[in-house]
């Protein structure tokens, strides 16, 4: 069995962070582990606070999972500190894995902040260079790339600029706020469309996070990049179209819709 370490916040809702992580990575039939980073109490409306782990707690989860059972992927999530990053940096340096994946987790789904603006730079500089794949979406594309996106052609130029910064691949994702649910992936030389239904719904909670711990899976099971986006993008509208409809926000998906039929 392949097996993915998950680094992230925990959503005590379940729709997000590592609760959605460990869900996805299930559905996919690999061996999940996670480090928890940051406890966020919110749910689908609001984010209530946030907590963070401290950076020695966070580097000694990481050594108990490498010393021990060895992630063929890594996914990370939300990393709320500049300590945080600098921890969490460090553990990649020093093991290497074989396959990681950010998603750098800046806000909500119903916009409010997960990462101090101050962060980011230490983010770029730190974290970001580690990345064989980097998911940001519209509103994350923006920061980083420091432009707006209104247009695939947009995406593609935010994608490249993000690119300068280190990662070997950048997936920017247009979800709702780019027509026909067009993703872009840039691997340095090409841009490449990924366009799939987009469906008219609020349950959305933890697309992001679900989405890259769906590639991490799928690299770990040995696809491609471009492969494992595209799978993984299949994946989530699957869940996004069978969602149980919860809560009073942005409700969360179902995981795993593949495996249980509708009664």
């Amino acid at each position: 069995m392949k097996t993915v370490l998950t680094i992230a916040g925990s959503d005590c809702s379940g729709g997000a962070g590592v609760q959605a992580d460990l869900k996805t990575m299930a559905a996919h039939g690999v061996f999940g582990m996670s480090v928890i980073v940051s406890v966020v109490a919110e749910n689908t409306a609001r984010v209530i606070d946030i907590q963070d782990i401290s950076p020695k707690m966070i580097e000694e989860q990481i050594d108990a999972v490498f010393e021990d059972i060895v992630p063929d992927a890594v996914k990370i999530g939300m990393l709320s500190s500049p300590e945080c990053m600098k921890a969490v940096a460090g553990k990649l340096a020093q093991y290497k894995p074989a396959h990681i994946v950010i998603d750098p987790v800046m806000f909500a789904k119903n916009g409010d902040p997960l990462m101090d603006p101050a962060s980011v730079g230490t983010l770029i500089e730190t974290v970001l260079p580690f990345a064989e794949v980097l998911t940001p979406n519209v509103p994350e594309a923006q920061y980083l790339a420091d432009m707006e996106i209104r247009t695939p052609e947009d995406m593609e130029e935010a994608a490249r600029r993000i690119y300068a910064k280190g990662c070997r691949n950048v997936l920017v994702k247009g979800g709702k706020n780019i027509a026909g649910a067009v993703d872009v992936l840039f691997d340095g030389e090409t841009c490449h469309r990924i366009e799939i239904e987009q469906i008219d719904t609020t349950s959305t909670h933890g697309t992001g996070c679900t989405l890259s711990s769906a590639i991490a899976s799928n690299l770990a099971l040995g696809h491609s990049v471009p492969e494992a986006v595209k799978l993984s993008k299949e994946y989530v509208t699957d869940a996004i179209r069978h969602a149980p409809g919860l809560g009073h926000g942005c409700g969360p998906l179902n995981h795993f819709c593949r495996i249980f039929s509708e009664e």
